[in-house]
């Protein structure tokens, strides 16, 4: 039991003393959980979890029902769990803009790595840029499949233009956690590119999310080089 456990050991204690960087992913979700059960400390509990969870990724993609069919877990957990979860993708969305500036496919795919790398369906956003290529605001334009017929140039400058951005950059996420771009994709880069030509606002790149693994079609030569 937790209480066996050395206090200077404990997860809360040990946070507090040393920071939250020093505590192990099992170690935070036991904070989150607060108690264990009769027959596990509340860390054994969050390690247990965490495995029949699949990791973080699982965890972070678990609905209601999928935690609570994990033994020691009941429907208060569950919740306190997925507010957890949610806190943290909220806190990543809401990471200040105005400081953020992309320099590089890397920069965009960090920016949005962390909201997007655990989706379970395809979510088609754009990162408006200024001049200096700082962010100027980020929003989902479509969630689902992608295809040329569903993402149209019309919604994505109409967006553009209402923020006065010089350019931007499309980001969608693979829940398969492979990159790799489909004809679909392709398509609809080339269409936005040739919009963008014309309204002049310059679509800057397009970058797919995997699992930790992002492909970017400018790097790839897939949209040309403006002049």
């Amino acid at each position: 039991m937790i209480r066996d456990v050395p206090e200077e050991e404990r997860p809360r204690e040990r946070m507090a003393r040393e920071g939250p960087t020093t505590l192990s992913n099992a170690e935070l979700i036991a904070i989150l959980l607060r108690t264990g059960t009769s027959a596990e400390s509340v860390v054994q509990l969050a390690g247990r979890a965490l495995a029949q969870a699949g990791g973080l990724k699982g965890l972070a993609g678990s609905t209601m029902n999928e935690l609570v069919k994990i033994r020691g877990i009941g429907p208060a957990k569950a919740v306190q769990l997925l507010a957890g979860v949610e806190l943290g993708r909220r806190v990543s969305r809401a990471l200040p803009a105005e400081r953020a500036v992309i320099r590089s496919p890397g920069d965009a795919a960090d920016y949005v790595m962390d909201e997007m790398r655990y989706l379970t369906q395809e979510h088609f956003l754009c990162l408006f840029l200024n001049t200096k290529n700082r962010v100027l605001d980020k929003q989902c334009i479509f969630v689902g499949s992608l295809n040329s017929s569903v993402v149209h140039p019309r919604e994505v400058f109409r967006e553009a233009i209402r923020r006065s951005s010089a350019g931007l950059i499309c980001v969608h996420n693979h829940p398969s956690g492979d990159p790799t771009p489909s004809r679909e994709d392709i398509q609809v880069t080339e269409r936005l590119f040739e919009a963008g030509r014309i309204v002049g606002i310059e679509l800057l790149d397009h970058i797919i999310i995997g699992d930790n693994r992002f492909y970017s079609l400018k790097e790839k030569g897939i949209i040309p080089l403006q002049a």
